[in-house]
C-alpha cells in the first residue's frame, strides 16, 4: 500500500522549521500549538521516522531535510502555477532563495541578478556561506538552489558548471618589504596571514602548493570578502585575493602578486532543484550568462 504524505502535515513541519518553534509555527499558521503538535506527530508516525530535533531553534532530522525540501518544492510549484494562471496573492511576486559564497557576492553575482527579467517579478533572498558548505543549505532544503564547489548533485537537484573563480597570492609593498625581503614566496609559512574564517584553507593550500608547511600562528580573520581585501591592501597579512578584486589594485600598485605563476582556481557550479519552475530557469540562465564573462 502506498504510503502517502498529507499536505496539511507537510506544510506544518515547514512552519516549524521555518519559525525555529512550535508555538511560533502555530502563530504562523492561526492554529493552536496543540494542532502543530499533532501534525508532526501524526506525520513522524506516518513515515516511521524522526523527523524534528526537538531544542530551540527546532531542527530538520536528515529524514526531516527530505520532507522539508519536498515542501518547499511543493510551495514553489503551488506559486508558478498561480502566476501562470495570473491568480492574485503570492502568485503576484516569486521568492527565490539561493546559497552563495561571499566572494562571488562580492564580485559578480548580483549583476547576474540584474539580468533576470523584470516581467518574473522575483524577489531574492540570499545567504551567504562559503562555498564547500552551501550545498549543505540546499540539501536541508533552506534554498532552492547554490553557487557551490561541489560537482556532485545534492539529491532531487541539477548541477551546472560555471567556471572557475581564480585567486592571487598578494601582499601590500609594505607587507612585502617587511616580511618577505627578497624572494617574495620565501618566509610566507612565517607571515601574518589574513583568512576569511576558521574553514578558510586555501592560503595553507597554497603554501602546501610551495611545498611549505601550514601558515604562520599569526592568523586574522576577516569574514567579508570586501574587507579581507583591504586587509590585505593595508598590510596586514598575506592573503590569497580573488583576480576580480585584484586587478585595479595590482595596477595602482596597492598590491603585489607573489607568485603570478601559481594562481590557485576554485570551480564553481550551479546546483538547484529538479522543477519545472520559470523562476529558477530565468536565474539560472542569467548566473551562467554572468559567469561565463567574469569567471575563468
Amino acid at each position: 500500500m502506498m504510503t502517502e504524505l498529507p499536505l496539511d502535515q507537510v506544510r506544518t513541519l515547514l512552519a516549524v522549521v521555518d519559525e525555529g518553534t512550535f508555538d511560533a509555527a502555530a502563530a504562523a499558521l492561526h492554529v493552536t500549538p496543540s494542532a502543530v503538535s499533532q501534525r508532526v506527530k501524526a506525520l513522524e508516525q506516518r513515515t516511521g521516522r524522526v523527523l524534528l530535533v526537538r531544542m530551540k531553534p527546532v531542527r530538520p532530522t536528515e529524514s526531516g531535510e527530505v520532507v522539508v525540501r519536498f515542501a518547499r518544492q511543493l510551495a514553489r510549484l503551488e506559486r508558478d502555477a498561480l502566476a501562470e494562471l495570473g491568480m492574485p496573492g503570492e502568485g503576484e511576486v516569486t521568492r527565490v532563495s539561493v546559497a552563495v559564497n561571499a566572494d562571488s557576492l562580492a564580485t559578480w553575482f548580483l549583476g547576474a541578478l540584474t539580468r533576470v527579467p523584470e516581467r518574473e517579478r522575483l524577489c531574492f533572498e540570499l545567504r551567504r556561506e562559503d562555498e564547500t558548505r552551501t550545498a549543505e543549505l540546499l540539501r536541508e532544503g533552506l534554498v532552492m538552489a547554490a553557487v557551490t564547489s561541489s560537482p556532485e548533485a545534492v539529491s532531487g537537484c541539477s548541477v551546472r558548471a560555471l567556471g572557475r573563480m581564480r585567486y592571487l597570492a598578494a601582499a601590500s609593498p609594505g607587507f612585502v618589504s617587511r616580511y618577505l625581503e627578497g624572494s617574495p614566496r620565501e618566509g610566507l609559512a612565517e607571515a601574518p596571514v589574513v583568512t576569511f574564517d576558521r574553514s578558510d584553507d586555501i592560503q595553507d593550500g597554497f603554501l602546501r602548493q610551495l611545498g611549505s608547511g601550514g601558515a604562520s600562528r599569526v592568523r586574522h580573520a576577516v569574514p567579508a570578502s570586501e574587507g579581507f581585501v583591504e586587509a590585505v591592501s593595508l598590510g596586514l597579512g598575506w592573503g590569497m585575493v580573488p583576480e576580480i578584486q585584484a586587478g585595479a589594485l595590482l595596477r595602482e600598485g596597492r598590491l603585489i602578486s607573489l607568485a603570478p605563476d601559481r594562481p590557485v582556481d576554485v570551480p564553481l557550479y550551479w546546483q538547484q532543484w529538479k522543477l519545472d519552475s520559470p523562476a529558477l530557469a530565468a536565474v539560472a540562465e542569467a548566473v551562467a550568462a554572468a559567469a561565463s564573462e567574469r569567471l575563468t
